[in-house]
């Protein structure tokens, strides 16, 4: 068994970043470091939903960070009784090495896919965040929210809803994007959300944070009437000041 890449040792040696996913930004588009809006994604564990967009949405130019609202970091175990378990800010590479501790282990979860979940989130950031333990400081940050399931974006709601405002009061834009939970559909939406939020970016850049709080239904409208074309998307949309 080889931990080479996530080796705790004074020489380790990261996973490559990984590539965006085929197709380039939209046409006419230019990227832009950092881009005119912020982006937050947010799935339940922030391992696969949220970090496939994570990378997609950074590679493309845009300005991300990705989040979990989970209680817990749940990956798929043995069984739908036995998932492995892991607390939010557990390093990426920690998951990997006790998910890798046997030759057993590493062979199973090599197939599933987790252990490449796990090299992947290893290859962006430190550790899985949890939205709910966010300071409003870094919050307020972002322009839009895309949560990838209804219950993750009600949960996301909930808790702007509940925050202390801060002095600048300002607008976030949580947007759902309906994703099953599983590594092709997340490359899918992944895509999806990298044509809604530069859709987002464009719009912005062209009428104004404030101008975007205005256009931004009919936007979504006309995105979903769009998507529903190809696939069925589900789009929802809620308006929160903090």
């Amino acid at each position: 068994m080889s931990l080479s890449l996530l080796d705790s040792t004074s020489n380790t040696k990261q996973p490559p970043r990984p590539s965006t996913p085929p197709g380039p930004p939209p046409p006419n588009s230019t990227r832009i470091t950092p881009s005119f809006l912020s982006f937050g994604v947010v799935c339940s564990s922030n391992i696969n939903r949220s970090m496939e967009a994570h990378v997609v949405l950074a590679n493309a130019g845009l300005t991300v960070e990705s989040y979990g609202t989970g209680t817990q970091v749940r990956l798929p175990g043995r069984s739908a009784m036995e998932p492995r378990v892991f607390k939010f800010g557990t390093r990426y590479e920690d998951m990997y090495k006790s998910l890798a501790a046997t030759d057993e282990d590493e062979a199973f979860f090599t197939q599933n896919g987790v252990l490449g979940l796990c090299q992947r989130g290893a290859a962006v950031k430190a550790g899985p965040q949890r939205w709910q333990d966010t300071s409003n400081s870094d919050v307020t940050k972002h322009d839009v929210v895309i949560a990838f399931e209804e219950r993750i974006y009600d949960a996301v709601v909930e808790d702007l809803q509940t925050r202390e405002p801060t002095e600048d009061f300002e607008p976030i834009h949580v947007v759902c994007l309906d994703t099953k939970d599983n590594p092709h559909e997340a490359k899918v939406q992944g895509r999806v959300a990298l044509e809604l939020c530069w859709l987002l970016e464009m719009t912005a850049k062209r009428v104004g944070k404030d101008g975007l709080v205005v256009e931004i239904p009919e936007i979504l409208d006309a995105f979903q009437n769009e998507r529903l074309k190809h696939t069925p998307i589900k789009v929802l949309h809620q308006l929160c000041y903090l």
